[in-house]
């Protein structure tokens, strides 16, 4: 009985070895053997799909990924203006910041605000907010003032030469946009702009001591215009022309969307060493016995005349702490 449970487990075994084998196709060679073993053992490679990243973005679908730092001028114990100045431009500049925010983070923008609420903070303070932002532009809000009333009109400041684009966008849409006068770009070393390492702007939105413009500054539809205007500066900023052109006068649509367009590089007025009449402050006269006393000074020694130099420097240095 043991014997014949023996051959019957060969015979079922070689029944199931010769379906195994039959299921394969013979090798006609070694070398077919070896190539077929290989094959087995190599894993197969997956089907590549292609991904979402490998089919074309529509054209105008990505947002920018530049950070925008707003930067609401004044602030705190810093009211803006001059004295007796009715309007105060620490608080027309921090509205129309926040809304310059809402609608660039409409946008898709990554927006940093050096202020966002009724504080002091200092020039160099602002400046470090926006110089830790390597892919980066800084926009400055601020409002004009001058003993002279009948001064009015838009202005945009630039310093380095790599802001002057953005000047030009800011100003082409905000001057357009406006009922008051273009005043025009102006290059100036005020010092959140020629202390920042990104492409850096001022724009002043008229003046809070004109009667007529501070009464426009005080609507809520105007300060959301200025910010609309801005915004579609920011927007446009990299299809500026490299060939001035004329300003624009036709207002800019109302819509909170807008098509790209060309914009004029604009002329600007280099004010490095040269002041506006309109915005020399009275404060800033001096009298002939001082200008005498000054030029006393300077006819001493050396030592005297450095001295002397280090204690403007450090005077402007001090001014440039209240500067706009």
């Amino acid at each position: 009985m043991r014997k014949f449970s023996s051959v019957f487990t060969l015979a079922v075994a070689g029944v199931f070895w010769t379906n195994s084998v039959l299921a394969l196709p013979a090798p006609s060679s070694l070398k077919a053997r070896e190539d077929r073993d290989l094959a087995e053992s190599t894993p197969k490679p997956r089907r590549q799909t292609q991904t979402r990243a490998a089919v074309p973005a529509r054209e105008g679908a990505a947002r920018p990924s530049t950070v925008v730092v707003i930067d609401a001028g004044h602030g705190g114990h810093d009211r803006g203006g001059i004295a007796g100045q009715r309007v105060s431009e620490k608080n027309m500049t921090l509205d129309v910041a926040q809304r310059l925010r809402a609608i660039l983070q409409g946008y898709g923008y990554r927006t940093v605000m050096t202020r966002d609420s009724d504080v002091f903070i200092p020039l160099g303070t602002r400046v470090a907010i926006a110089n830790s932002y390597s892919d980066a532009i800084f926009v400055c809000i601020h409002f004009n003032a001058t003993p002279r009333r009948a001064a009015s009109g838009i202005e945009t400041y630039f310093y380095s030469s790599q802001s002057l684009a953005l000047a030009s966008a800011i100003h082409y849409y905000v001057a357009g946009g406006a009922p008051s006068a273009n005043r025009g770009v102006r290059r100036r070393g005020f010092y959140v702009l020629r202390n920042t390492r990104i492409p850096s702007v001022l724009v002043e939105c008229g003046f809070l001591t004109n009667p007529t413009e501070a009464q426009y500054a005080q609507n809520d539809g105007y300060r959301q215009k200025l910010a609309l205007e801005i915004a579609h500066g920011i927007q446009n900023r990299t299809s500026v022309s490299h060939i001035p052109g004329a300003n624009r006068v036709v207002s800019s649509s109302s819509s909170s969307e807008l098509e790209p367009e060309t914009v004029p590089l604009q002329p600007f007025i280099d004010q490095t060493h040269y002041r506006d009449p309109d915005l020399r402050s009275s404060k800033r006269k001096r009298s002939s016995k001082s200008a005498s006393s000054r030029r006393k000074k300077s006819s001493g020694s050396d030592s005297d005349s450095g001295s002397t130099t280090k204690k403007s420097r450090k005077k402007r240095s001090s001014s440039a702490q209240t500067e706009d």
